[in-house]
């Protein structure tokens, strides 16, 4: 299948915008999901906030997916909920679906991290490192719901941040995809295999749209992600990393593709054309590498000859704050010195007389 032509704007959800996604934000959407759908509360948070999961469709293929482990990490959940818009409707994709999957989804698993805009649950424990101990409420959630369900495969949910570039090139890593280990060797069994495949079959259909712009994330083994330990279980599973795309701090841009990647997967899975992917091209995606800065100054010596050598530049990167319910970013400088190799989403050069008397400005004063 492929899926140029499903008109996403017409199903994206308009009510979950930008990148403070919280209980508040979701709870009334899914209160008011239809009878397709079906909502319940599966435990409770630290701070006693409900942690529900969406069920829907009645086929045999089961996938179980989480988002907002990390609760800064917000843009899969927004394409989540893009996804229950196209079930809704009416077309042969939803009814497909419905007849040959069961899909179970917990929209956020960490509420307590996204109501305070932080990767970590409220006793400061990264539930990602949490999978063998389970020390956290959210952590047993997880696996109590993994357990009673028995998936087929399972989607990992995630984000990861502006400094991800795509192999050695200037692009960046707008959305990742990782196969996790099953052991230090990075063994890969039938179905870590089918987990390569899964992710050939969405790199294939992300680069119709965003050509050079996928990456494979790091396979260094670690027992107590959760990625890796079901993995261990021999349950299929894929980690999806949402990136940057150019101008969208937001992620609106990013939440399509997430989107896309997820519809395409699950596809794959209700059609059985698994085997059609050869696993051998998942280590042609290039890795993901950490290139990039927000903000790139060259030749700042122009501008301070005494503070900085010829050729000097400067790596900036935003601060994500939440303020007010609302994410700013705030600029701060990270690395300078001879930056050669790395690439800034925005790049200015202080031989340009245009930036350099930008870069003299109120804005950039306190950060060179």
């Amino acid at each position: 299948m492929r899926l140029s032509h499903i008109d996403y704007n017409s199903i994206k959800e308009k009510a979950l915008k930008g990148r403070y996604i919280t209980h508040n934000h979701i709870t009334p959407i899914l209160k008011d999901l239809p009878a397709v759908f079906k909502l319940e509360e599966i435990g409770r948070s630290v701070k006693d906030l409900p942690i529900y999961t969406v069920t829907f469709g009645n086929g045999p293929k089961k996938i179980l997916m989480w988002s907002q482990m990390h609760g800064n990490e917000s843009t899969t959940t927004k394409a989540i909920f893009d996804l229950f818009n196209l079930i809704v409707g009416s077309s042969k994709i939803s009814s497909t679906i419905l007849s040959t999957c069961t899909i179970k989804i917990i929209p956020i698993l960490n509420p307590d991290g996204a109501m305070v805009y932080t990767r970590m649950n409220a006793n400061i424990v990264d539930l990602n490192r949490d999978a063998q101990e389970r020390s956290q409420p959210e952590s047993k959630v997880l696996r109590n719901c993994y357990e009673h369900f028995k998936p087929d495969f399972c989607f990992n949910l995630h984000g990861q941040r502006t400094i991800f570039n795509v192999g050695n090139s200037s692009k960046p890593a707008t959305v990742s995809f990782l196969a996790p280990a099953f052991d230090k060797e990075r063994n890969i069994s039938f179905t870590r295999a089918q987990s390569m495949r899964l992710i050939v079959a969405m790199n294939q259909e992300l680069q119709e749209s965003i050509p050079g712009q996928i990456g494979r994330y790091d396979d260094g083994f670690n027992a107590n992600c959760v990625g890796d330990t079901f993995q261990m279980l021999n349950i299929p599973t894929i980690l999806f990393e949402a990136g940057h795309y150019p101008n969208d701090y937001d992620r609106e841009e990013t939440r399509k593709f997430i989107f896309i990647a997820m519809l395409k997967a699950i596809d794959v899975i209700s059609s059985d054309t698994l085997e059609n992917y050869d696993q051998s091209a998942y280590f042609e995606i290039p890795d993901n590498n950490k290139l990039f800065f927000d903000i790139l100054i060259k030749n700042v010596h122009i501008i301070d000859p005494i503070k900085y050598k010829e050729g000097d530049s400067l790596g900036i990167l935003y601060k994500e704050v939440l303020k007010n319910e609302q994410i700013t970013f705030e600029a701060s400088l990270e690395k300078s010195g001879n930056l050669e190799g790395y690439f800034g989403h925005k790049t200015y050069d202080c031989t340009s007389e245009n930036d350099f008397s930008y870069l003299k400005s109120a804005t950039f004063a306190k950060l060179i």
